[in-house]
Formats: structure tokens, sequence, C-alpha cells
């Protein structure tokens, strides 16, 4: 039975607990639009893509070089009469005579009765035929492509729920697709709150904080595949809250703020979006990443997820939380498995909680992955995220990890 994201009260929960619950907040995939190849990139398939064609189309020479028929007494001539040439794009009908071959260029389809490749380096001309040195180095069939190797007509060939980056748009393309149906972007609505926020490049006042939070979410989303819809910096007063989240609900699929939404006395966001919609906050066992609020707003129940303040812990629940949910509205259902390293140093934690650290992994010098943390693990340490390529989990069962002792990775993924 799927978790109520309302029924749940404020006990401390555990991270599986927190993402099942929150799946329940999106219960359908966005709808479904036909866009053309060209504007298909970082978009997710709405349906299967099945092959009309065999790749490649025709059996072809993977070489530069002659095509010939084996013999069939399985020994290969040193001395080849040449009976014409077959470039790519071209093609001969005319069936290979045998103890014939023909000149052939990469990609070419090898004329009937071909069935083997040799390379134009192992040739020597002699007037209107080639001669093969080292003949006894040749072997039956090779340097041929078979018609269908890579993908057979009727075969799938990319499924229903793929991101389509730069590897899928090559495959569409070689498949002759134009265009395919992939699920609508998500519009993704993100605020700040608080008098002491300041946008970059404005003078900071003495108790004022730069708003570093929306600028990392605006690039998470982006990583996605969102729309994002910025609603800036909102100010700590109750009505423009609520102008801004109603808004917000009737332009955005997801919402999403960081900071503003716990117990205390200054944060009347919580109060605001109460007003506009329905709102849990929880309690996680998870470091960082507390407190986090989630609900729905307006009529259409606008999923809502309130991140801690703290910019590492806006990254970690992030990742934890928020991208399931991309992935639902989006038609995924795919979740990369985490890779294993050995730790290099002790990594402290505690039972009854999950613990997130910033680490570099690297290949070591046994063939295995190996790890250590960044240094100290302050929630509010962002640098520590810009020298991190993995976060370390450390689940609520174990008490950290000595060196030499196995730990799950989640690597991240960035430009570099």
């Amino acid at each position: 039975m799927t978790l109520s994201c309302f029924e749940l009260g404020e006990r401390m929960l555990t991270v599986v607990e927190a993402r099942e619950a929150l799946a329940d907040l999106v219960r359908h995939a966005l709808p479904v639009e036909p866009v053309p190849l060209a504007a298909l990139h970082g978009r997710v398939l709405a349906e299967p893509v099945v092959s009309a064609i065999d790749v490649p189309q025709n059996t072809n020479a993977a070489m530069d070089g002659i095509a010939l028929a084996w013999p069939v007494a399985g020994e290969v001539p040193s001395v080849w009469p040449v009976a014409g040439e077959v470039l790519a794009g071209r093609q001969r009908d005319t069936p290979l005579a045998a103890g014939a071959c023909v000149r052939i260029t990469t990609g070419a389809p090898l004329p009937p009765g071909a069935d083997t490749v040799i390379m134009r380096e192992q040739l020597v001309e002699v007037g209107d035929a080639v001669r093969v040195e080292h003949p006894e180095r040749v072997r039956h069939g090779q340097h041929v492509r078979q018609a269908g190797e890579d993908l057979a007509r009727g075969e799938t060939a990319l499924a229903a729920g793929t991101r389509l980056g730069a590897a899928e748009l090559g495959l569409l393309a070689s498949l002759g697709v134009a265009g395919a149906f992939v699920h609508r972007r998500p519009r993704v609505a993100v605020f700040s709150t608080g008098d002491e926020v300041t946008a970059p490049g404005e003078a900071l006042p003495p108790a004022g904080i730069y708003d570093a939070n929306r600028y990392t979410l605006a690039g998470l989303l982006t990583e996605q595949g969102v729309e994002v819809l910025d609603l800036g910096i909102l100010p700590d007063a109750h009505d423009a809250l609520v102008v801004a989240l109603r808004e917000a609900a009737d332009r955005a699929d997801l919402v999403v703020s960081s900071g503003g939404v716990s117990v205390g006395h200054a944060d009347f966001t919580r109060a605001a979006l109460e007003e506009v919609g329905r709102l849990a906050f929880w309690r996680i066992a998870i470091r960082p990443g507390r407190p986090l609020a989630c609900g729905q707003l307006g009529a259409r129940q606008v999923p809502f997820l309130g991140l801690p303040g703290n910019p590492v812990a806006v990254m970690v629940t992030f990742l934890q939380f928020v991208v399931p949910l991309l992935d639902r509205l989006q038609g995924r259902a795919y979740r990369p498995a985490p890779l294993t390293a050995v730790t290099d140093e002790t990594l402290k934690s505690r039972q009854g909680r999950t613990d997130f650290l910033r680490g570099i992994y690297h290949a070591g010098p046994d063939g295995r992955l190996h790890v250590r943390s960044t240094g100290a693990q302050g929630s509010g340490i962002l640098s520590s995220m810009v020298a991190a390529n993995c976060l370390i989990e450390l689940t609520d069962d174990r008490e950290g990890a000595v060196p030499g002792e196995a730990v799950s990775i989640h690597p991240l993924h960035r430009l570099s």
C-alpha cells in the first residue's frame, strides 16, 4: 500500500519511507507531444521506437580493401584478379565469380557471394590483380559488418522512458526517424524567501546572505530537462507569498522552495502554503537534509516540496526526493544503481540515520574504486560539493565505515 504524504505526522521517517510517500504526489506522467528530431535532446520518450530497417541496411565492408568469397578449400590464394570496384553509396548486383575479388571502400555493400574483406594495408598491386601479403593471417568473414547486426528490422531501438542524449539522437537519425512522441517538459517553479536574502550583484547588507539556493536549484532542474519558472525572491509578507504561490499553482507542474518552512516564528511561507493548499511537515532520518515539507497547492493539487535552507542539504534532498518526482512526471522509472567503492579513511555515521557524505572517488592500482571524503561535512559548506565527484551513502543500519570497507557511492555527473 502506498504511504500517504499527509498521514505520516511528524514522526522520524526513513529515506525509503519518505521517497515512497512522495511518489504519491505524482499520479500520472505529463501529456505527450510530437517533437522533431532536432529539438529532442534531453526529452523523454513516451513510447518505444521500433526500427523500421536493418542497421546497417546491407552487409558491408568495415575496411577499405578487397571483398572476396572464401575459398571452399579454406586456403586463401596469394593473388586475386580484380573484377571491379564497389564504392560507398554504390551497389554491385552481379555475383562475384569464384576466385575473383572487387575493390571496396568502407561502408560499401558486399556484392553477392562475397563474405570476407582484406584490408588495403595487406595488399600489393600486381597489374590487374592484387597479391595478399601473409595470406595465412586472413580469417573467413573478417572485416565484414552484417546487415542488422546493430539493430534488426522490428527490434525495439529505444524503450519508452528513455532520456534522449547525444548517442540516442544519433541512433534515431540512423533509423531515419525525423521526430518522436515525448512527454512535455515539466514546468517547475522555484523561489527564495526571506528579507535577509540578497540577489547576487547587489550590495550585501550586514545581516544579509546571497541567494545561492535558487541558482543551485535552477541548475539542478535544467540538468533534469525541466522548464524553470523563476519566481525570484519573495518577501516575508503573507499576502505576497499567497499571491505568488497561487500563480505558481496555476502555471507549474511542481513547486520547489528552500528554507522558510520550519516552525520558526519568522517562517511566513508555511502559513501561506497552508492557505493555498495542504502541507505536511516531516522529519527524515537523513544528514544533511532536515527539515522537509511536502504538500499540494491549488485546485490542481500541484506537488510542493520545501527543501532545507542549507546549500548542501538542498542538493542532497533534491537528488534524493525531487529527482524521483521529476522522473514520474516524465514517465521514467529508471534509477541508476549506486557503485561500490573502498573507503580510504574512517567515515562517521550512526545507526538509524542515512548519511550522505561528499566524496572523491578514483580507480586505485588494485583495479577497484576507492573513495575519500572531501573533508569537513557541514551542510553550509557549498565548496565541498564543488570538490566532490560523488556522494557516499552510509545507510541507517551501519555505524560509519573503516578504511578498506566497501561503501556505496552515487557519482555526481557534471560538465567538465
